[in-house]
């Protein structure tokens, strides 16, 4: 047996060409869905990263306003540049690139953000709205991961769920978002606490892999016939790889690659929530 691919860049042309027609309609209307980026340092894969958000932009008719600070920006400097994006009309939404400095207080940087411009989904105040099942905008990653699962219509209603890695943008929100009563998955979330990993992935019906450690997750840790779903990124002398093993291909009924798979879904996300903070 070789695995089915969820084939995320696929899924999300789609999901873009419909966020294209919904921008023009905005716009016809005198409303323009505008992104910002706000950027710290020098690093290529954040700047590659970032630098393909602005394109996608460009790709649905979304207004992108970019923000690139140097590396030894200050804190005082990251929160003006958030002050600028709070007041600016033209913005609709935006993100702060992540990981930041380490001389820079993460928490207190997403705090200032307005929660109603919020893309990401990582506000303290929009992660309270998803745990109370109150509207917000969802994380992007844990999102794009239900829209891939419900697209291939694999079932979600009483699967077993497993999710490695407990981030903040990735498996904590996802574990929020899974165990939702329209979902209405059991989730369990492991971590470096978790003793013997192996016996929660064997027995998962979905396993979500995201902790950034190279092929971590191997065959004999998944049972058939599972979904697997490849988040984690790192580099080995290969070049850039995922957290799933090869190997699974053979065991798993589907799987979404690293890359291919989420990566694209968290990518139209964003610019879902850009469009859907002015449908609001």
């Amino acid at each position: 047996m070789s695995a089915t691919i969820l084939d995320g860049r696929s899924l999300a042309a789609s999901i873009k060409a419909d966020l294209a027609l919904r921008t023009t309609k905005l716009k016809t209307s005198g409303v323009t869905p505008g992104l910002g980026t706000v950027l710290v340092g020098d690093d290529p894969g954040s700047h590659s990263y970032v630098a393909g958000k602005h394109r996608d932009c460009q790709e649905v008719g979304i207004k992108s306003i970019r923000i690139d600070l140097k590396a030894d920006a200050t804190q005082a400097d990251v929160l003006a540049a958030i002050k600028d994006l709070n007041s600016a009309k033209e913005c609709t939404g935006y993100i702060v690139q992540l990981p930041l400095p380490g001389a820079i207080d993460t928490q207190k940087i997403l705090e200032a953000i307005d929660p109603a411009k919020d893309a990401d989904g990582l506000h303290p105040m929009n992660l309270g709205r998803l745990v109370a099942g109150y509207d917000a905008p969802l994380p992007c990653t844990p999102r794009g991961i239900v829209e891939l699962i419900n697209h291939y219509k694999i079932p979600l209603a009483g699967a077993e769920v497993v999710v490695i890695g407990r981030g903040l943008t990735v498996g904590r929100p996802l574990g929020l978002l899974l165990s939702r009563k329209q979902e209405n998955a059991t989730v369990t979330l492991t971590h470096t606490g978790t003793k013997d990993l192996k016996s929660h992935t064997k027995r998962a019906d979905i396993i979500v892999a995201a902790i950034g450690s190279a092929h971590f997750l191997k065959a004999d840790a998944v049972k058939s016939g599972a979904t697997v779903l490849d988040i984690g990124i790192s580099r080995n002398d290969s070049g850039l790889v995922g957290d799933v093993d090869p190997g699974v291909m053979d065991i798993a009924a589907f799987v979404a690659p690293m890359p291919g798979g989420v990566g694209p879904m968290t990518r139209a996300m964003l610019l879902t929530n850009v469009v859907e903070a002015c449908e609001r």
